[in-house]
């Protein structure tokens, strides 16, 4: 499902990811961690075509990116199939959650308004908060927004997600809100790769941690090993 090949990225003649490579099986869940500045994130903006890199391939749910720009019509089509979820929510302030939610499906794959929003409808209850369909974001609270971000990506039903750091900016209680419902993806079988500092959501959630530093791999293994 995911392998990433000799991966090398420079910036100001400073490699950020060093001959990186690392595979994850379908169905796993791989959390990447280390100390700031490791290259965790330069790292899951590769695998979504978000930056470009100068050495090696990624073939990431059946697509294969090679080193150097990537053509729009491939990051099309991989973005179909690889959901991301950022640190910050990114929702449209003046869209409700179910409506934040739907607008993918129904302007990229077509669907009806009525079909996208029970898509929807379906995917907030899967993270609890199908009662607030229809509030906006302004009026939630962190967590609840973090919350809709990971229904918003899971309604283009990805083969693959990520997440970067989704947790970073939340307080502790509503960060145990979003990490429980990564949990629940990670039993139900989804594929996924998480840049995270929870030590706890790794041994958790985890099939593999991939320790960074400096750009490089510096240990994997196990979670829990």
């Amino acid at each position: 499902m995911i392998t990433v090949s000799s991966l090398t990225k420079s910036r100001a003649q400073v490699r950020v990811l060093d001959d990186v490579s690392l595979e994850g099986a379908e169905g796993t869940v791989t959390a990447l961690v280390g100390p700031s500045g490791s290259g965790k994130s330069t790292l899951l903006r590769c695998l979504n075509g978000l930056e470009t890199f100068d050495a090696g391939q990624i073939t990431i749910a059946g697509h294969r990116l090679a080193a150097g720009p990537h053509a729009p019509g491939l990051l099309e089509r991989l973005r179909r199939d690889v959901g991301m979820v950022f640190q910050q929510f990114n929702l449209f302030a003046h869209l409700s959650a179910a409506e934040n939610v739907a607008l993918a499906p129904r302007v990229v794959l077509g669907l009806s308004a009525s079909d996208a929003r029970a898509r929807g409808l379906d995917l907030l209850d899967r993270v609890g908060l199908r009662s607030f369909a229809d509030a906006r974001p302004a009026t939630l609270s962190g967590g609840q927004q973090q919350r809709v971000a990971i229904a918003r990506a899971l309604a283009m039903r990805p083969r693959v997600m990520l997440f970067d750091e989704p947790t970073s900016a939340l307080d502790p209680a509503m960060a145990a809100e979003v990490m429980e419902v990564i949990v629940e993806l990670a039993r139900a079988g989804q594929t996924m790769v998480v840049v995270t500092h929870d030590h706890g959501f790794a041994r958790r959630a985890a099939s593999r941690v991939v320790e960074l530093a400096a750009g490089r791999i510096a240990r994997e293994g196990l979670a829990g090993a």
